[in-house]
């Protein structure tokens, strides 16, 4: 439950002024590449590593970053309220125990009731410290299910941490090299999982050309060799090998190694009793190579984990977690990034709140993002129809399923020429072959299809070797060329297995797979093939794993077989419309306002090498601790003499990162003429242990790279001087436009799609009122029935002010409160009287009206970010725009957000006043609408600002 604390201040940055990302989060939604479940995700990671620096969520929830709840709006005694508002620790627990599950059920009432009664009996800190499981370091799991494409998710991840390191270089919230585990126990996940990274592709997240740029500079590894150098007795890791290639260390960007956990990183561990033993210190040559790998690991910089499907791991959950943690020791692990697809446990955990109080949780506490199951059927999965066979005979279950799949799927072929085929599993290779295939095989004849159509799948005993190409067929089910229908299976394809054209699975007994998954095993046929499609698949059960079925649904995602079957959550597909042509819509004219900056130098005498020598100077850290006690008198006085640096150092990364810094104004070229001097600084701030060189954690580094950087300086004064750009800008950029979307919130838009078809052939003189119809409008307002007669009008009739708005359609408002202001603009009489229109702006990533905010601060102007406003009301002269109020509406919650409040001032005042003075008439006008006015204020505002504007050409 706390992701739901995580999504909604998520949502609240994301509509604030502070959120510097929309514009990238637009252009991977305009790609139309990524699914809902995975921009939802990446919208989450992105704001954890930015809006929150990649903090852990002990530190975020203990900081209250999350809190959410307007204290005031709720009943608390004057001393619980003044703790909570002053403790946000305290705040987040209270958020987190009234919060409410699906169905309605409290968190925990008694902790409520505890934290009401008597708050400062709690020790909040340790109770976030417990709830997630006492790691320092940054942990995050995204819980999403099956077919969402959570390889694909991992690869954006990766590619936006370093896209943002590469702009910010020095910023430790952003990683540079990764480490994923494939799912433990599958010996053939790591492939697979580096081919669809692999496949990935950039542009759809990151515009070029930093995409390629990126692409370019990623180097992968897989790391899954465990055999020993040829001709040699004594056993060498490859892995290690393969890391050791690209030091030094300190340089490395880019790197990506998979591998597999439990056969790779967690070999040669024991854990008895919750006791991890390493066997760090043995004379074992497999111990040492093991020790050897997993060191080198944890040496890599800036160290992202990502680990896939968390849920397999329980078993080594405990090794695994020692290992990372032992790496977090060396301060290089920039995050752990954990998926999943269950993400609930067989048995709650228990967080101890006091002595007599513990919070139950039955999900995995560090979930920062959850996506449901059902939310996914009918969106990203095929619709499940599962047929329940009330038979004991298993060949019998297996003949009904066959025929049932092939009367429904037959003839389906999905894009790319994929036929559509139905999995069998079988509980063994002699089943498999002397009963399941000969049945099989006569039933497909029935169906004209040869005995070619059926693949027979398993590894082989004494009596059945594996069929001959049976691995390759399997491998290409996804392949046009592939034309079989059914496979046969024993004991694989249970998990793992993403075969998108699979549209059925038969389970016809007890033991085809393993009873704990029946649900993963049931669930192989859900990935969708075409996107935004409706499409079904078959699943056919005996009782048994129906049953067992229902259980795990229930286990591991908290609904029924019911829910799961009757689940659909289709996207609505909406076409739109350009309609700028058709108004004759001109461009909006105004003018930006520009700030140049010209430096001038003052003094040209620089003494660089003389600065250079002096770089140290004052730069030294006290390392000083003071002990007082409460009436300040000092108690204790230590010097810290030992070295604490654990940061590798490196002089030419050291060199390249200052040259950086000054943005390309010194280049490497300049300091290597100094090179003697910056070595002599370099040794100075650095010290060596175990043969490598650290960081001192005795000179302020931040300070000393400063005094370098000034010392190729002249000194300067910087002179703004202000000029003011004509610009023109369309309110439809084109080139974002597209004809047709895909939405599960058709309600966001307006006016709704039958309005809009209406407005189209209107437009084109089709829109003609049947005789039939207008005779049933008079019989219903005869009868009195208005209500129905006003519905059956306005479904057969455009919009009253389809003339005045609309210059494409539909318009995707962000509020409920734009379609509202909206809706009562466009029935106001003094838009027909004054002859004006009302166009919504407020899509940014539809719109070139875009302006250009500053701030002046001390006499000098300062860019303070891009706004684009809401709506724009118009009044035409000559076919140009001669008068527009530029109108904000915004949500009282948002309104208070200090970036904003100076983007209002700057248009309110500035930018109204530079453009009237400089078009020499009053051409724009602002106005401001708060969702906290009442209905009859904000209209009579809006019409006393409609009205004193537009008087004087009225």
């Amino acid at each position: 439950m706390f992701h739901r604390m995580v999504s909604a201040a998520r949502n609240k940055w994301y509509n604030s002024e502070n959120c510097t990302v929309n514009n990238l989060v637009e252009y991977i939604i305009q790609t139309g590449q990524m699914r809902d479940a995975q921009i939802e995700a990446i919208k989450t990671y992105l704001f954890l590593k930015i809006g929150c620096e990649n903090k852990s969520l002990e530190y975020l929830f203990k900081n209250g970053v999350f809190n959410n709840l307007n204290l005031n709006d709720i009943e608390l005694s004057g001393t619980t309220r003044t703790f909570l508002e002053n403790a946000p620790a305290a705040a987040a627990l209270f958020e987190y125990a009234v919060l409410t599950d699906n169905e309605g059920n409290q968190v925990s009432e008694s902790l409520e009731k505890q934290i009401r009664k008597d708050p400062e009996n709690i020790n909040y800190n340790e109770f976030f410290r417990n709830a997630f499981y006492g790691v320092t370091y940054t942990d995050y799991l995204f819980s999403l299910p099956m077919g969402s494409g959570k390889t694909y998710l991992m690869a954006a991840f990766i590619y936006l941490d370093l896209y943002f390191a590469m702009m910010e270089p020095l910023n430790p919230a952003f990683a540079h090299n990764f480490i994923i585990f494939a799912p433990s126990g599958l010996k053939s996940s790591v492939v697979p999982s580096l081919k669809t990274i692999k496949k990935f592709n950039p542009g759809w997240i990151i515009p070029e050309p930093s995409a390629s740029d990126i692409k370019r500079k990623i180097i992968f590894e897989v790391l899954d060799q465990s055999k020993t150098a040829n001709k040699s007795n004594k056993t060498k890791n490859p892995n290690v090998q393969k890391i050791a290639n690209h030091q030094p260390f300190s340089d490395l960007f880019g790197l990506v190694m998979v591998t597999n956990a439990e056969k790779v990183i967690l070999d040669r561990i024991k854990e008895k009793n919750g006791q991890i033993i390493m066997f760090e210190e043995s004379d074992d040559d497999k111990d040492r190579q093991a020790n050897e790998l997993r060191s080198l690991i944890g040496k890599l910089p800036s160290l992202s984990v990502f680990i896939d499907e968390v849920h397999h791991a329980v078993s080594d959950e405990i090794k695994l977690r020692a290992v990372v943690n032992k790496w977090a020791t060396n301060n290089n692990i920039n995050s752990v990034v954990g998926f999943s697809g269950t993400p609930y446990l067989e048995k709650a955990e228990k967080i101890t709140v006091t002595d007599k109080l513990v919070v139950a949780t039955a999900e995995i506490s560090n979930i920062v993002y959850y996506y449901p199951l059902l939310q996914g059927i009918g969106n990203f999965l095929k619709r499940p129809i599962v047929k329940i066979a009330d038979i004991a005979d298993s060949s019998q279950i297996i003949e009904k399923g066959v025929h049932e799949f092939l009367n429904y799927y037959k003839d389906t072929v999905y894009d790319g020429e994929l036929v559509s085929k139905l999995g069998i599993y079988c509980g063994s290779i002699h089943k498999l072959e002397e009963v399941v295939y000969p049945l099989v095989s006569r039933i497909v004849a029935q169906y004209g299809l040869s005995a070619d159509t059926i693949l027979r799948f398993h590894k082989g005993n004494k009596q059945y070797p594996q069929p001959a190409d049976s691995q390759m067929k399997f491998d290409t089910l996804d392949k046009s060329f592939s034309k079989i229908r059914i496979v046969l299976l024993v004991q694989i394809g249970k998990e793992g297995w993403d075969c998108r054209s699979l549209t059925g699975i038969i389970l016809s007994q007890e033991g085809d797979c393993p009873k704990n998954m029946v649900l993963q095993t049931s669930c192989r046929c859900l990935r969708q093939v075409e996107k935004d499609k409706h499409e079904t698949a078959l699943i056919y059960l005996n009782e048994s794993n129906a049953k067992k079925l229902n259980d795990q649904l229930q286990q591991q995602h908290h609904i029924s077989l019911i829910e799961f079957t009757s689940a659909d959550n289709s996207k609505t597909t909406l076409k739109r419309f350009d309609r700028t042509a058709y108004l004759k819509l001109p461009k909006v004219q105004f003018y930006q306002l520009k700030i140049k900056y010209e430096t001038l130098v003052i003094d040209t005498e620089n003494d660089t090498e003389h600065e250079l020598k002096n770089a140290t100077n004052n730069a030294e850290r006290s390392n000083i601790i003071i002990t007082t006690d409460f009436e300040m008198k000092n108690l204790s006085t230590e010097v810290l003499v030992e070295e604490r640096g654990n940061i590798f150092a490196n002089f030419t990364s050291w060199l390249y990162g200052i040259s950086k810094t000054s943005f390309g104004f010194i280049t490497m070229m300049h300091l290597n003429e100094y090179s003697e001097i910056l070595k002599d600084v370099f040794d100075t701030i650095t010290f060596e242990k175990d043969g490598s060189r650290f960081y001192s954690s005795k000179y302020n580094r931040t300070s000393i790279e400063a005094n370098i950087r000034k010392a190729f300086y002249e000194k300067r004064s910087v002179i703004t001087t202000e000029e003011l750009i004509p610009c023109e800008a369309n309110l439809l950029n084109i080139g974002n436009f597209n004809p047709e979307i895909n939405t599960n919130s058709p309600q966001d838009y307006y006016p709704e799609q039958k309005t809009v078809e209406n407005i189209i052939l209107d437009d084109k003189n089709k829109l003609k009122i049947k005789p039939e119809v207008l005779q049933a409008i008079k019989t219903l307002e005869d009868t009195g029935n208005t209500a129905i007669a006003d519905t059956l009008r306005r479904q057969h009739s455009s919009h009253p002010a389809k003339n005045r708005s609309f210059h494409y359609l539909p318009y995707k408002t962000d509020s409920g409160f734009e379609k509202t202001f909206l809706q009562e603009i466009l029935s106001m009489p003094e838009i027909e009287k004054l002859n004006l229109e009302v166009y919504y702006n407020g899509d940014r990533s539809l719109t070139e009206f875009k302006i250009r905010c500053y701030k002046t601060n001390t006499g000098r102007w300062k860019y303070i970010g891009m706004y684009t406003p809401d709506f724009l009301i118009i009044q035409r002269k000559n076919t140009i725009i001669h008068k527009a109020i530029i109108v904000e509406t915004k949500g009282e919650i948002y309104a208070s957000n200090p970036t904003f409040a100076d983007k209002r001032i700057y248009m309110d005042t500035e930018f109204k006043k530079q453009n009237n003075n400089a078009f020499g008439y009053k051409r724009f006008e602002y106005l401001y609408l708060e969702d906290s006015l009442p209905e009859k204020e904000r209209i009579l505002k809006t019409h006393q600002t409609i009205g004193a504007f537009f008087k004087e050409d009225n």
